[in-house]
């Protein structure tokens, strides 16, 4: 079984560089998923990609955690909720509404609890939404196009979930004060 190389600037493909050479200007270092995915230029850039367009999308900073941290908790990514949870701090959400998702426990507003829910009825049902859960999120306040916009942050984090699952990717130190393990 041949494993998963962590890059650095010096081994990383040509293609994967320029990426890596941002996030240790951005954070300082390269973190371990970004290492593990520097293997293959294109899914560093599909990654970071839509990163930047899930960033962008119509959520604020509460939503964009809760449809990330949601997915995280779902899929049971050892190094996906530590990291979120640093960067929903870097973004200023209350730790109230982080260790709620951390914990899977009710979320602070029925607005996201309901992006919470909807957010597992497409993970859970691979997109396949009822018409009637469809109405309840609208219901809640949000519209078509909030659904479209989870699927893009789902197709985020299938990426970096699936990777970091793969890889063994070990929790970055920066990370590591938000370690994380599924409650029973």
């Amino acid at each position: 079984m041949s494993e998963f190389k962590f890059h650095t600037l010096e081994t990383a493909p040509e293609g994967s560089k320029a990426i890596l050479e941002g996030a240790v200007a951005q954070m300082g270092t390269i973190p371990g998923l970004y290492a593990v995915m520097a293997e293959s230029p294109e899914i560093l850039t599909a990654y970071t990609q839509l990163h930047q367009a899930f960033t962008a999308t119509s959520f604020n900073a509460e939503e964009l955690t809760v449809v990330w941290q949601t997915i995280n908790v779902e899929h049971e990514c050892h190094f996906c909720v530590p990291a979120h949870t640093a960067i929903a701090h870097s973004m200023e959400v209350d730790p109230a509404l982080t260790e709620a998702l951390r914990n899977s426990e009710a979320m602070p507003t029925a607005k996201l609890q309901a992006l919470h829910d909807f957010t597992l009825i497409m993970v859970r049902q691979r997109g396949n939404a009822t018409d009637a859960q469809l109405e309840a999120f609208y219901a809640a306040g949000y519209a078509p196009k909030q659904v479209l916009e989870i699927v893009l942050g789902l197709s985020q984090k299938v990426i970096s979930n699936y990777v970091n699952h793969v890889a063994k990717t070990p929790v970055d130190d920066m990370f590591k004060p938000f370690a994380w393990t599924k409650k029973a």
